[in-house]
């Protein structure tokens, strides 16, 4: 015999009266609308955009914007000649306006910081290893994935050079089993792409661990390919770097001398604190499993012994870069060095000069520590780049906030390696448009008048707060195949939603399951006091309940509480990649108080 169990219903897939869904919509239609009429003409819908959304006054361009509008809800849903003769919405369609993300989008989607600040004002989408496909150790090095990073936004990208035999250069992670791309490839990836998604700079940093002879060849591989792209800055005698305004369509050259030349006359210093727990994301990048167990033994200590930028020399930069190709060192835009000293004397600011100094994630939290407020003084004019510590073969990431908090502009993240803490870099940078450099607070920027500035370790009082009432979602039944979530019957969908930021702010909270429904209605709320608004990052997940065994995903978004627009919005969800679903969203509610 073979059963079957037929998918439940609720009443509301069963009754062909108002749809429930829809009562928030109608109550505001029914509130902005004349009684006797069965249309909200556009002088109503800019009531409501007003009262409700918080949007306009009652001036010209606002009622421009709302016949805008009017109109285009009238051509996606009807016919030429039905939007010709009636310029005034239904219910119905008042409710596709509601839940359209493009036309009622929980933020701006404009760039409308003040980009005239020094680079070092700003928060910069970074990226860590950005050749590689996979995990730190065995995968694919490909200008395919840089070609990717930039699509999303990110506007620093990272390149490992290496000789590839005598007289070629290649880029992949060195003494690890990464199979090596051609610099040239890469090039040419980041020249086509560099300016697709946003105008402002891209950073190129590179490690480089070639001889005089190579680093020349990379400059003439550099000019050739980017031409009047390029950007030419001695930084070694500026005071102040220029502005993303003034760097628009540019692009920067920042690297450190190579490493083997100096080990001939320097102490390797030893490694800070590269052990250390595992992060628990789930990320995407694949381990190295399927690898010899000795050649993955070696590759690991050669990883962990020789890696990233806190390794190497302790000599004073002045003194190395005179050991390179004079046409490559023209090319350095932004200078990366490290004096010797320790933390303390590289958070030194010098007034007469301005450089990028790299830190592993760890050394971050340390010198945050141990020197905060040095940390702050720091990035007020200086570059800070933080970088995942060597231990996250996977491609997993660290937690942001804390550089943020410090005022670093550049940490660096694996774009590859999928989970929660990408997901927070992702909503960071949909800040501004989505142009790839954030204004920094005030608050980082700020110096006193006895020099003080802010303290990362001050316990501050709640500046505002945020309501967040969580009302419906739909879509996943248009995204998802019908048996996705369970084979007999509708999903039972919940909804996460906290605060990722300061520690004080910090919070997950969750909605009561809503059972056998592809349309859930919650209509829950809930309240977030902030210490640090300007920093905090509005988290939301829904997942599908199962008993006794791990809740299905069902779309994550994570936004920039800062840039929330006020009232009923329509908030697209996202796929644990990071990229949007066509049509899954959730109808969501902001007010502050």
């Amino acid at each position: 015999m073979i059963f079957t169990r037929r998918y439940k219903e609720t009443v509301r897939q069963q009754t062909k009266e108002k749809d429930p869904n829809l009562d928030d919509v109608r109550d505001a239609f029914e509130t902005y609308t004349d009684k006797e009429k069965q249309y909200m003409e556009p002088e109503e819908l800019q009531w409501f955009l007003a009262e409700v959304q918080g949007q306009a006054t009652y001036d010209a361009a606002s009622q421009a914007d709302t016949k805008r509008i009017v109109a285009e809800v009238l051509r996606r849903r009807h016919s030429i000649g039905t939007s010709l003769r009636r310029q005034a919405l239904t219910v119905e369609d008042f409710a596709y306006y509601m839940f359209s993300s493009d036309l009622n989008p929980p933020l701006t989607g404009q760039v409308h910081h003040k980009m005239g600040a020094p680079v070092s004002h700003y928060f910069i989408f970074t990226s860590h290893n950005s050749y590689l496909t996979g995990n730190q150790l065995s995968s694919n090095c490909s200008n395919l994935a840089i070609a990717d990073a930039l699509r999303q936004g990110v506007r620093v990208v990272e390149l490992d050079l290496w000789p590839d035999g005598n007289d070629d250069v290649c880029v992949t992670h060195g003494r690890t089993l990464t199979k090596a791309v051609k610099l040239g490839k890469c090039l040419e990836s980041i020249k086509t792409h560099a300016f697709t998604t946003s105008k402002y700079p891209v950073i190129i940093t590179l490690e480089d661990h070639l001889t005089t002879k190579l680093q020349s060849k990379v400059a003439k591989m550099i000019t050739q390919t980017f031409g009047d792209m390029l950007y030419y800055h001695d930084s070694e005698s500026c005071k102040e770097f220029p502005s993303p305004e003034e760097l628009k369509e540019k692009i920067l050259i920042s690297t450190k001398p190579p490493n083997e030349y100096l080990e001939v006359n320097d102490t390797k210093e030893k490694d800070n604190g590269e052990e250390g727990k595992d992060s628990d994301e789930d990320v995407s990048a694949k381990e190295p499993a399927d690898l010899d167990k000795f050649q993955v033994s070696n590759s690991i200590n050669n990883y962990l012994n020789l890696d990233d930028e806190e390794r190497g020399s302790s000599r004073e930069f002045e003194t190395s870069c005179q050991l390179q190709a004079p046409e490559y060192k023209r090319l350095i835009a932004i200078h990366a060095g490290k004096p010797k000293g320790g933390l303390r004397m590289a958070l030194k600011v010098d007034p007469s000069k301005i450089r990028r100094l790299s830190l592993s994630e760890q050394l971050l939290e340390e010198a945050v520590a141990t020197y905060g407020t040095d940390v702050i003084r720091f990035t007020q004019k200086n570059l800070l780049r933080i970088y995942p510590k060597g231990t996250r073969l996977n491609s997993s990431n660290y937690k942001p906030q804390i550089g943020w908090l410090s005022g670093a502009q550049m940490m660096a993240f694996n774009i590859q390696g999928y989970g929660r803490a990408l997901w927070l870099m992702q909503g960071m940078f949909r800040a501004n448009g989505g142009c790839g450099y954030v204004k920094k607070p005030d608050f980082l920027m700020n110096v006193g008048p006895n020099g003080q500035v802010f303290d990362p370790k001050e316990n501050l009082p709640p500046k505002k707060t945020l309501k967040v009432k969580v009302c419906k979602g739909d879509g996943w039944n248009l995204d998802f195949n019908k048996t996705h979530f369970d084979l007999y019957s509708p999903p039972d969908f919940y909804v996460k939603v906290g605060i990722a930021g300061a520690p004080a702010d910090e919070v997950m909270q969750k909605t009561k399951v809503e059972e056998d429904t592809w349309k859930p209605v919650w209509n829950e709320e809930f309240t977030f006091p902030l210490t640090i608004p300007e920093l905090a990052l509005l988290r939301v997940e829904v997942y599908d309940f199962d008993n006794g065994e791990k809740d299905d995903f069902g779309g994550q978004t994570c936004l920039p509480v800062s840039e929330l627009r006020q009232g009923i919005r329509a908030v697209p969800l996202f796929d644990q990649k990071g990229e949007k679903y066509n049509s899954t969203r959730l109808l969501m509610r902001f007010e502050f108080v």
